[in-house]
């Protein structure tokens, strides 16, 4: 009986693992660009290009906050703007196109500013601040982001704010050993959709940076 339940479990997670590897191409999607500088295990330094993304700010908790903005950013690309336009969202969730089929990038962002949090998903290169189509939640805002200089480390595991903190940590650490300077809020980085495996998927912390002069 032992034995059929040890090889049950390893059968469920074997198809877990199939299922997961399976969707990568699905799910795969545009990533925002960007320069190494610096690579080190799982440390690096990037240059990221300009890019555009919607955003929305939500007060409350950690992982709830995650939630509700995806909520809202969901509906913006699931139809709700001014064109009424699908935009098949491919991470974390996909979705079928009724028109024009228009991938999102990668990762989505969750961001402290002041009290609150700011989720953003990040737009397709394709697109222009004119092409995009208008939100019509108020909520939603269409963004321009810079270029700037940011500090990264990756890892594996869940989405807790345990861990997220525990990286956030270890990244100031690294950036205070390399002489670079903070210039903003972390940001927390998601590649994967809630359905991948929490061993499997790829997280990362980022911050940005400038030289020490």
């Amino acid at each position: 009986m032992k034995t059929f339940m040890r090889q049950s479990a390893a059968l469920l997670l074997l198809n877990l693992v199939l299922l997961a590897l399976g969707g990568i191409d699905a799910v795969a999607v545009e990533e925002v660009k960007y320069r190494v500088l610096e690579s080190s295990g799982d440390f690096e330094l990037r240059q990221y290009e300009s890019s555009l993304g919607a955003e929305t700010t939500v007060e409350g908790d950690f992982h709830e906050v995650g939630n509700e903005g995806f909520r809202r950013l969901f509906d913006y690309i699931s139809g709700k703007n001014r064109k009424k336009q699908s935009i098949p969202m491919t991470a974390p969730v996909s979705q079928e196109a009724s028109s024009e089929k228009i991938p999102m990038t990668a990762p989505v962002n969750q961001e402290k500013v002041g009290g609150a949090w700011r989720i953003t998903f990040l737009m397709p290169s394709a697109f222009t601040m004119e092409t995009l189509p208008e939100p019509l939640d108020s909520r939603v805002k269409l963004v321009k982001i810079p270029g700037r200089l940011m500090a990264a480390l990756s890892y594996s595991g869940t989405w807790s704010r345990e861990r997220y903190e525990e990286k956030e940590q270890r990244l100031k650490e690294l950036i205070r050993q390399r002489g670079l300077k903070i210039e903003g809020e972390p940001v927390f980085a998601r590649y994967n959709p809630p359905f991948m495996p929490w061993f499997l998927r790829r997280n990362e912390v980022l911050i940005p940076v400038g030289q020490v002069h």
